[in-house]
């Protein structure tokens, strides 16, 4: 086995070496020590608490790396397969199709798109060809075969026309009998806990013994991310379905809390009727033309199930807030890229850690339960080892010489992408940009106006609406699409400089760009408009607020391991500015009533940059204000609408949203394996 990767042929020219790189960077856990808790305003821990600190061995790929030259191969730890082993760039990159239909129905006398989408087992080749077929979990439609994929394929949506979903849990085998999770369930965290039944569904059990992990049949919950609906239909955590298995175990839950209620919401609301082990949703798509996205939302087991493949892309188009036919690039040269960090095993399967040892925070094998206070599988971040896009790890794109239009979606756990295009994938960072990129929207639709940028910093959820422009560049070009981003929760500033990049052999590549022929001689007719001679369709701003809510978040340490987290929370400011901290099933603090414009103060008491998502709102970015009080404006790419926005250490992000649907909502940081463990609540728009 080589100990270097297949890198094409790039030159070696730039790389750093130990004389000329910058001082070695510690991780934010080995330099800050993040010691002392956040107290939670009251609540007890459910998990016992601890008396002494033990000796922790910090496993943080910064400080593993901070004493060798940053341009040595040096993978974060995965699984059994090793990163540098897989040939780079050997995988067309994959076209995503998109996801067919059932028809077309009536709702309130208009055409309504139906769907019937289900979730299932299979086995995909994500590695190179010669490799293993990986065992992933994906949606598609049962009636049309070849259409089960991960990431999904892409539901195409058109402005006031509504669609139908009907999601079913089909995580059964052959016989009907449930299949068991493909990763390690937490069971010590608040989550769906169908073994709880009726009365114990949806909570956190106080165990006297550290449990073995939950094997049990899967629940499931879609949302779709960023979407304007009512609350039966938005993918609640805690109304989540079992599969209608044959061998479900007595005494089990098979739906979550909320199901009942929004079964009888849909029935009253849209005339359907939910069958076991489905779902069914109606999105009206009265919103902004843009890219969401669905993925499973299961109270404190999303990270898993979205990790095992449970993503798609929702493109909504036309409407007032669209571009006509024809101005930007379409058919071949529209694009949606999903971007997703994985760590695979020798025999082709997914890795996912199986405690919490693999974090490097507490001693090797626990303590756990009930000498210490720490869960026993549940890890604070996960990083994985590979990029894959579309579901192949690390692809070749070939192009013409034309203009692209790039979707972007960022679905990793926590991995924070910045993306760039060079020349030479091993440069040290920060390399120049071999060619600008153009962003022309986010997660809400179009921005005021194009940005020409260097670099898209594209968090957790949030969505890039990229137009890259290979006109003038000669054929057989070669770029390379890198991330500059950590191996750890990004929270700002400079590669190398605040943060260490993300390792320049495996985590710090993405895509390899090929440049082929002319347009015309690749029979295609670019007519689309040059993106810097743009006109985007305009971007109303919210009115003065009625109501605002103070919001903190929060990170509370173990009392047993020195720095070891046990929690992120959202919680409220107390009078003097602090933090109060707030658990999930904590009395609902957020009731903004419907028809006000709300603003929201997010302060950060954390050393992570967290992306925060609001369900229901497409919110504005007002500004961000550090500790030292100086105010700073949104980001050129952040002057649209969004759903998903980047909260930085010890600043107040300021957003104003407006609510217009009465119901139940969360908001939550989408670092998912935050979001699994506390740092998710409740709010009520209240009518």
């Amino acid at each position: 086995m080589s100990d270097t990767p297949d890198t094409d042929g790039a030159p070696d020219e730039g790389s750093t070496t130990e004389s000329t790189r910058p001082p070695a960077l510690l991780s934010r856990r080995a330099v800050l020590g993040v010691g002392g808790m956040i107290v939670a305003g009251g609540t007890a821990f459910a998990l016992p608490r601890g008396h002494t600190a033990a000796p922790v061995t910090v496993r943080n790929a910064a400080v593993r790396r901070a004493a060798m030259p940053m341009a040595t191969p040096n993978p974060v730890p995965g699984g059994s397969l090793d990163p540098l082993s897989i040939p780079k760039y050997a995988t067309e990159l994959p076209r995503l199709g998109v996801m067919p239909s059932t028809g077309v129905g009536s709702f309130n006398g208009a055409p309504i798109d139906t769907y019937f989408i289900a979730s299932r087992q299979f086995r995909q080749q994500m590695l190179p060809s010669g490799y293993p077929r990986t065992t992933v979990w994906g949606y598609g439609s049962p009636s049309a075969s070849g259409t089960f994929h991960a990431p999904a394929l892409t539901i195409e949506a058109t402005y006031n026309r509504p669609v139908r979903v009907t999601w079913a849990n089909q995580l059964v085998d052959s016989s009907g009998k449930y299949l068991p999770h493909l990763f390690t369930v937490d069971p010590t965290l608040h989550w769906a806990n169908p073994p709880g039944g009726l009365s114990g569904r949806d909570s956190h059990t106080v165990f006297t013994s550290t449990p073995p992990p939950y094997s049990g049949p899967v629940p499931m919950v879609t949302h779709l991310h960023g979407a304007h609906v009512t609350e039966e239909s938005d993918g609640y955590p805690e109304a989540w379905t079992l599969p209608a298995a044959s061998n479900i175990p007595a005494g089990y839950a098979t739906v979550g809390t909320f199901y009942d209620r929004y079964r009888t919401e849909a029935a009253e609301r849209f005339g359907v009727t939910w069958q076991p082990g489905t779902s069914t949703y109606q999105y009206p798509n009265d919103q902004r033309a843009t890219a969401l996205w669905y993925h499973d939302h299961v109270l404190g087991m999303t990270r898993v199930n979205v990790q095992s493949g449970l993503a798609g892309f929702y493109l909504l188009r036309g409407g007032p807030a669209d571009l006509p036919r024809g101005v930007l690039p379409s058919g071949a040269q529209e694009v949606a890229m999903v971007l997703q960090d994985r760590s695979f095993n020798k025999d082709g399967s997914l890795f996912f850690p199986d405690s919490r040892t693999f974090f490097g925070d507490t001693t090797a094998g626990g303590p756990w339960i009930p000498t210490t206070d720490t869960p026993p599988y549940w890890n604070p971040e996960y990083f994985a080892n590979t990029v894959l896009v579309n579901g192949a790890v690390w692809p070749v794109w070939h192009v013409a010489r034309c203009r692209y239009r790039l979707r972007v979606l960022n679905s990793s756990n926590a991995r924070t992408y910045l993306l760039k295009l060079v020349t030479n994938p091993l440069a040290d960072r920060p390399v120049s940009a071999a060619l600008p990129i153009w962003q022309i929207g986010s997660d809400g639709g179009f921005l005021p106006a194009p940005a020409q940028i260097d670099e898209a910093i594209i968090a957790p959820a949030e969505r890039a609406d990229l137009v890259l422009d290979f006109t003038n560049l000669p054929a057989g070009t070669v770029l390379y699409l890198i991330n500059e981003g950590p191996d750890e929760p990004y929270h700002g500033g400079v590669p190398n400089t605040d943060f260490m990049a993300s390792d320049y052999f495996t985590t710090g590549q993405v895509l390899k760009i090929v440049v082929g022929s002319s347009a015309s001689a690749e029979g295609i007719a670019d007519v689309s408009v040059p993106p810097a001679q743009l006109h985007l369709p305009s971007v109303a701003r919210l009115a003065a607020p009625s109501q605002t809510f103070g919001v903190s978040l929060n990170e509370i340490d173990s009392a047993f391991y020195d720095g070891a987290p046990i929690y992120g929370t959202l919680g409220t400011l107390n009078a003097d500015g602090s933090a109060n901290s707030r658990f999930w099933d904590d009395a609902v603090d957020v009731k903004p009533v419907a028809g006000n414009v709300v603003e929201f103060d997010l302060v950060n008491f954390t050393v992570d940059g967290h992306p925060i998502h609001i369900h229901q709102t497409q919110f504005q970015v007002v500004s961000r204000t550090g500790s030292d009080g100086k105010v700073r404006p949104p980001q050129p790419w952040e002057t649209g609408t969004k759903d998903t926005v980047l909260a930085f250490p010890g600043e107040t992000t300021k957003l104003r949203a407006y609510f217009d649907i009465p119901g139940r909502y969360v908001y939550h940081c989408h670092i998912i394996d935050h979001e699994d463990n506390e740092m998710m609540r409740p709010f009520d728009v209240l009518s």
